[in-house]
């Protein structure tokens, strides 16, 4: 069943929701993003409720929703944001902001709870953490602690509530998929804390997509908590060890010790992983308690899909599927392609997918816009790419070697791209004309490459040259591999900008009136 369906890990089967009128906070997050495109396949019309409108405008359903500014931590600014509104989701959380963010989560919630009795919502829907059984309030890490409270000031607004109660959400980009696959795929051995021997309950985030769908339609009478998961019960250390195997990583050696506390826990996750230990260590001193579901209640208001609920490996090689196609949607902190076995697109913010090596080159150019543009659109091929051939051809060698494409292919048009053109090593993912070109390395690396090459005017005619070369690395080896080749950029991409720039002003200077014939 893997496989087949392989490539739909957001795809939901939802309830008709034709004449809802959703709103939606948090809808630049890793949840909300991927939840408005369903609630829209679904036939609501959506609302979603921001600090900027404008982060939603490059979302391909940014035109098919309304934006409104406003923000849970100022009260007066949601005055109107719920007007007309039926069902509310609560998907913003402070995880992360430093001390008192438990304070800051709770007044949050009781100004969005406040916004939505006065509106007269018929309903609010959360999506909180999955509480341990039998464990004091007091006991709790500060955040399910905070998850716990929140949702408690929802349920008691006089709105009725659905909280929605998880534990490890396992999607491509979500902040726990994050922290799994990084120890994983960088540590074939590991010491680990004694946390990774704690049962838990992850969930697909396919799964918990429809069951907040299906929440909206809920009778008005019902107004509670909800454990959501799938359907198996692992240890942490049974995750990695699985992950590994789907993800046809070598068995992995974990040994756990008793002596990390939270505290060097989450600092040992900020170095092996992206993830800072800023947002480590809220999720690892969460891992501390036993979070596995005491109820599946849910089931009477949303029925398990045929085939039953996703379970760990369907849902780690669905993600693995989305992250290798570059059909990553959101990541759990922001609302960008792929490797690894998996890796993001450069436009995430730099940890959520990983680490992001970048080498940027800027020049002035005596010379016109459409001159320079004609430069960079012409690279590659016959053109070359205007610095140090050896190098260039070594490394074309290189991949040929080891069954890559090298520079064989060379272009399909002498001076003209179109998305989709094979360039050498490189295919054409994106292009502007007269403004931009970027390509994305299909050589074989231990990880993912662009190159970006963009043009702009300057005041008196002139241009301006940008080059950006970006390095998403895969474990260990791809870290290994940009710093070894590293003391070569200065040769290699300094070079390429000054002689595309050279190029563009002899070429200007050519056809300038009076020239040399």
């Amino acid at each position: 069943m893997t496989t087949a369906r392989a490539d739909v890990e957001g795809e939901v089967g939802s309830p008709d929701l034709s004449g809802l009128r959703c709103l939606v906070t948090g809808a630049t997050g890793y949840i909300g993003g991927r939840l408005v495109p369903v609630l829209l396949a679904s036939g609501a019309s959506v609302r979603c409720l921001l600090r900027d409108p404008g982060r939603l405008r490059d979302q391909p359903w940014a035109d098919r929703v309304e934006r409104v500014r406003g923000d849970v931590t100022d009260p007066p600014s949601l005055v109107g944001g719920f007007d007309g509104v039926d069902v509310a989701y609560y998907l913003v959380h402070a995880l992360g902001t430093g001390a008192g963010f438990e304070r800051t989560d709770a007044d949050a919630a009781r100004a969005f709870a406040a916004a939505a009795a006065a509106a007269g919502v018929r309903r609010i829907v959360y999506l909180g953490g999955l509480v341990p059984r039998g464990v004091a309030d007091a006991e709790l890490s500060a955040h399910l602690r905070s998850r716990a409270e929140v949702g408690r000031i929802l349920r008691d607004s006089g709105v009725p509530t659905a909280e929605l109660r998880a534990a490890v959400v396992l999607g491509s980009g979500s902040a726990s998929f994050e922290m799994l696959r990084y120890l994983t795929e960088r540590l074939p051995v590991m010491v680990t804390p004694s946390w990774v021997d704690t049962r838990i309950q992850p969930i697909a985030v396919r799964d918990v997509l429809r069951y907040l769908v299906s929440s909206a339609v809920m009778p008005p009478e019902v107004n509670r908590s909800f454990d959501i998961g799938g359907p198996d019960v692992l240890t942490y250390r049974q995750m990695m060890l699985r992950y590994a195997a789907v993800a046809g990583l070598p068995r992995r050696i974990v040994v756990s010790v008793p002596v990390l506390t939270p505290s060097l826990s989450s600092h040992w996750v900020g170095l092996v992983t992206p993830v800072p230990s800023t947002i480590a260590r809220p999720l690892v001193e969460s891992l501390r308690y036993e979070v596995v579901c005491a109820e599946h209640d849910i089931s009477a208001y949303a029925p398990d899909p045929e085939g039953g609920l996703i379970g760990f490996d369907e849902a780690v090689a669905l993600a693995l599927s989305r992250i290798r196609q570059a059909r990553v949607e959101t990541r759990w902190s922001s609302a960008a392609l792929p490797g690894a076995p998996s890796d993001p697109l450069p436009s995430d913010p730099q940890w959520a997918g990983g680490s992001l090596y970048q080498d940027l080159r800027e020049l002035s150019v005596d010379a016109s816009p459409q001159a320079l543009w004609t430069v960079v659109e012409g690279i590659g091929g016959e053109h070359g790419w205007y610095s140090f051939p050896l190098a260039w051809a070594v490394r074309g060698w290189m991949d040929r070697l080891v069954g890559g494409v090298g520079l064989r292919r060379g272009r399909r048009d002498r001076d003209r791209l179109r998305v989709g053109d094979s360039l050498d090593f490189w295919r054409v993912e994106e292009i502007v004309p007269g403004r931009l070109l970027r390509l994305r390395a299909e050589m074989r690396l231990p990880g993912l490459a662009w190159l970006e090459l963009s043009v702009r005017p300057t005041a008196g005619g002139g241009a301006r040259y940008r080059q950006l070369a970006l390095f998403h690395p895969r474990g260990l080896a791809g870290h290994l591999y940009w710093w070894s080749v590293a003391p070569f950029h200065s040769v290699v991409f300094g070079g390429m900008a000054r002689n595309i720039a050279g190029k563009a002003r002899l070429d200007a200077a050519e056809r300038a009136p009076g020239a040399a014939a």
